[in-house]
């Protein structure tokens, strides 16, 4: 699922040239503390929502941090991303106790139900699908969560009445 990000990096790279600019006060804060690259990329992505290329670039351009150390702190640690997400992200909890109580049932009724795959995003871009390691709420299992709400003791079906709310409180 993580490795499918990665194909959409070219894709998905439509960083204007002005909103780069974004970028000046992060790298003024850090430009010469050491540890500095991952404060950079954390706050690249809290201003687009995932790292793309074009920032990878200026940053580069700007720090002489090198091209090759980003992508690959970017790809070793799941808090970054490398394309686009929704503006739903849906995790599905796939520990011990939520894979017991069929999390991967869970999920496979999801992606019916968005019409993706694990780790992919909507064309309407307002959901994208995750599993995850672990929620913490194993009593919950199976558990999914959606921002910050936590819904569990799920099935595809009740899942999938969630996702339906969250659709028509979006259309409005």
């Amino acid at each position: 699922m993580r490795i499918s990000r990665l194909t959409n990096v070219e894709v998905c790279d439509k960083v204007k040239e002005e909103d780069l600019l974004l970028l000046n006060p992060i790298i003024e804060k850090y430009r010469n503390k050491k540890g500095n690259l991952i404060p950079i990329l954390q706050g690249a992505q809290d201003i687009y929502g995932y790292l793309p290329e074009a920032a990878f670039r200026k940053i580069s351009k700007d720090t002489g941090l090198r091209l090759s150390d980003m992508y690959g702190v970017a790809t070793f640690y799941a808090q970054f991303r490398l394309s686009p997400v929704g503006k739903n992200i849906i995790k599905v909890c796939h520990g011990t106790a939520c894979h017991v109580q069929n999390a991967k049932d869970l999920t496979k009724a999801l992606e019916e139900n968005l019409g993706v795959k694990d780790g992919e995003t909507t064309e309407d871009s307002l959901f994208t699908l995750e599993s995850v390691a672990c929620l913490g709420c194993c009593s919950l299992a199976p558990v999914m969560m959606i921002g910050d709400e936590t819904y569990g003791n799920l099935d595809g079906k009740s899942a999938s009445k969630i996702i339906k709310k969250l659709k028509k409180v979006e259309a409005k």
